[in-house]
């Protein structure tokens, strides 16, 4: 989806409102294959194969499928060096059979020799704090000497130098992904179970990679309840801006769920943000198929104005002065026209509100008595036609104007 450079500067690009009012915050662009996070790029949408990685053909076929229907950056498991290993088939296939696709390795439990592997066939490395430096937790603990936190602190450093080291030459980029769930035992006695917790552990990485000069860093702060999330990316921005830090963010809410609730926490979570300039890549994590992931991703990005991928639907509730039924014309409209990208099309159901409800709209479709409909370019009515010719004759007018494709 993301096949061309933002014509913007970064600069320019989140400096200024979009049109709808959102002032996206300044991040530092960081590469991720053939996808550029932050720095003034559209948002760029992720998800997650559920296929084993060591089932080559069955990654392959999975990743394809993804990146087909629109997902920009895939994510596979990479439990075990075996797993690493399978990643250069998987690249190879994926380059001679369809093309290169952004692939990120999600390395989980003192996974060094893993990253260290999987880092030559992927572009991003996804490391969680909580879990790569494992801490065996003990059920006596009382507290955390400084001694102790320090220790780890080193045996951190050790284990990601390396890491870095290699991203660094190679011109690739880390995820820092902190998950609410599996904070480090030493982060949960110092700051609780807290986004605090959360945004310490990620800038205690941060701070790790830049003592080794290395900025390609993607952050997320993820959290199964939507406040705790939002709080945790409010929180990592400011602390960031009193750091001077301009990391860009992936947002998601995990463990959503699935059907309209996981949808409709996923868009509290991640919308809300979005809303407010904050986040430049997302997911949006289903307990279904990834495929069923990416519709829900390009949605909340149009209806925020942040990325137009599909026709933008306006159209009344239905009243009493509805002059045909409203919600049989909707859909066989969208049936006509679903296939197009970045139109604006109004259907109303009377002349009352019609024309200036849908003032923004670039094709128009109302009811202007029983019977009739009129159609508007804009806020101008062009014709007058019968009822049973109006979504044929609004396709004739798109295609007189010549923004009609062919499904």
């Amino acid at each position: 989806m993301q096949t061309l450079p933002n014509p913007l500067s970064s600069a320019s690009a989140q400096s200024a409102p979009s049109d709808t009012g959102i002032v996206r915050r300044k991040t530092r662009p960081v590469p991720v294959g053939s996808i550029t996070i932050g720095g003034g790029y559209p948002v760029a949408v992720q998800s997650m194969i559920n296929e084993d990685t060591l089932d080559i053909e069955g990654s392959v076929a999975a990743i394809q499928r993804l990146h087909e229907i629109g997902c920009e950056i895939v994510r596979v498991t990479v439990p075990s060096m075996a797993h690493a290993k399978a990643m250069e088939e998987i690249r190879d296939r994926l380059y001679k059979s369809y093309q290169p696709v952004p692939l990120v390795a999600d390395v989980h439990h003192n996974g060094l020799k893993i990253a260290l592997e999987v880092a030559n066939y992927v572009d991003n490395v996804r490391i969680n704090p909580g879990l790569y430096v494992f801490e065996k937790p003990k059920s006596d603990r009382t507290e955390y000497s400084q001694a102790e936190f320090d220790e780890i602190g080193e045996k951190i450093r050790e284990t990601l130098k390396p890491l870095v080291l290699k991203l660094k030459e190679q011109d690739k980029s880390m995820r820092i992904g902190v998950n609410h769930g599996s904070l480090a035992e030493r982060m949960l006695f110092t700051y609780g179970d807290t986004p605090e917790g959360m945004v310490e552990s990620a800038l205690e990485f941060i701070r790790l990679c830049e003592s080794l000069d290395f900025y390609n860093l993607e952050i997320s702060l993820k959290a199964s309840r939507v406040p705790v999330m939002i709080a945790a990316n409010r929180l990592m921005v400011r602390r960031m801006d009193e750091l001077g830090m301009e990391y860009p963010l992936h947002l998601g809410v995990t463990e959503a769920g699935d059907g309209e609730y996981g949808r409709i926490k996923s868009t509290a979570g991640i919308g809300t943000l979005l809303a407010e300039g904050i986040g430049d890549t997302i997911r949006v994590s289903l307990t279904e198929a990834p495929e069923k992931e990416i519709p829900v991703c390009y949605s909340i990005l149009q209806a925020l104005g942040l990325r137009r991928t599909m026709v933008e639907y306006v159209a009344c509730p239905s009243c009493g002065r509805t002059l045909f039924n409203l919600e049989e014309v909707l859909h066989k409209v969208r049936e006509a026209t679903n296939h197009l990208t970045g139109l604006n099309i109004a259907v109303m159901g009377c002349i009352v509100n019609g024309p200036g409800e849908m003032a923004d709209a670039d094709y128009g479709y109302v009811g202007k008595q029983a019977g009739v409909i009129a159609l508007y370019r804009g806020r101008d009515e062009i014709k007058r036609v019968p009822e049973d010719q109006g979504v044929e004759e609004l396709i004739n007018l798109i295609k007189a104007d010549g923004r009609w494709i062919d499904p």
